[in-house]
């Protein structure tokens, strides 16, 4: 079993099928990318690992433990934690802040219960903005702390909502479309930021339209159409397969 397991997941909205009969497993410490033309079930399936969804048959297993069907709020504090393709930010909340509400999950739990309830919370205060600070300069913002999130460019904006991902210590992320209006330099900028990601032992899962970006950074691929699996394996067997490239182009381009 991988670090997460989707088995013969379905998911249905009235009669369109978004997604059939399913089954993956993500691997820890891999980066597993994953395609398919738009309307092919691809959000669907992070909105049902991350609990936005209850599959209407099929599981997703997290470290070996059921998860499908769990609220989002259970989901997370067991180490799963996501972006979206649009930007979901507290505009008009401080960089700093923005990333402490990703850490809200974590303050609940107590740091130091051999100190005395004042000085915990003292303790346990500093050694969090000391890990909000360190995850701003991780994501290139370290100049950014005090600004509001709204004043941010484009760019950054996308990096502060990654870094706000990361604040709960996930052990694994899912990012939907991180490049998604991003320009080719902030698009590369980005494509480095993941792979430091997994340098620090998180495992990453990702959607993403740009193929230079996905293919640049996963080990695996897997693609959609039509909420069906067709191809699953490395970026350069992907781009050479038949079925992909008729899926994306058509039986007149192929």
């Amino acid at each position: 079993m991988g670090l997460l397991d989707v088995d013969k997941l379905c998911m249905t909205f009235g009669g369109l099928r978004a997604v059939w009969n399913l089954s993956f497993s993500v691997v820890e410490g891999e980066i597993l990318g994953m395609i398919g033309p738009n309307g092919s079930g691809k959000t669907t399936v992070f909105n049902i690992i991350t609990g936005i969804y209850k599959p209407k048959q099929g599981r997703v297993h997290f470290r070996q433990r059921l998860i499908s069907g769990l609220p989002p709020y259970r989901i997370s504090p067991l180490g799963i934690s996501r972006t979206f393709q649009n930007i979901r930010l507290f505009q008009n909340m401080s960089v700093l802040h923005n990333v402490l509400v990703g850490m809200h999950a974590r303050l609940t739990n107590p740091l130091f219960a051999g100190f005395s309830s004042q000085e915990s919370r003292r303790l346990r205060r500093a050694r969090v903005l000391e890990q909000a600070q360190e995850l701003l300069a991780f994501g290139g913002l370290a100049e950014k702390g005090g600004e509001m999130a709204a004043n941010l460019s484009y760019g950054e904006q996308r990096r502060l909502e990654l870094v706000r991902a990361m604040a709960s210590l996930p052990k694994i992320l899912l990012l939907d479309e991180p490049t998604a209006g991003m320009n080719p330099q902030e698009a590369k900028g980005m494509m480095h930021l993941i792979q430091s990601i997994r340098n620090r032992g998180i495992t990453l899962f990702l959607v993403e339209h740009n193929m230079k970006v996905l293919m640049g950074v996963s080990d695996r691929v897997i693609v959609l159409d039509a909420g069906e699996q067709i191809a699953e394996g490395a970026p350069q067997a992907i781009q050479r397969n038949p079925e992909v490239i008729r899926a994306y182009l058509g039986t007149e381009q192929l």
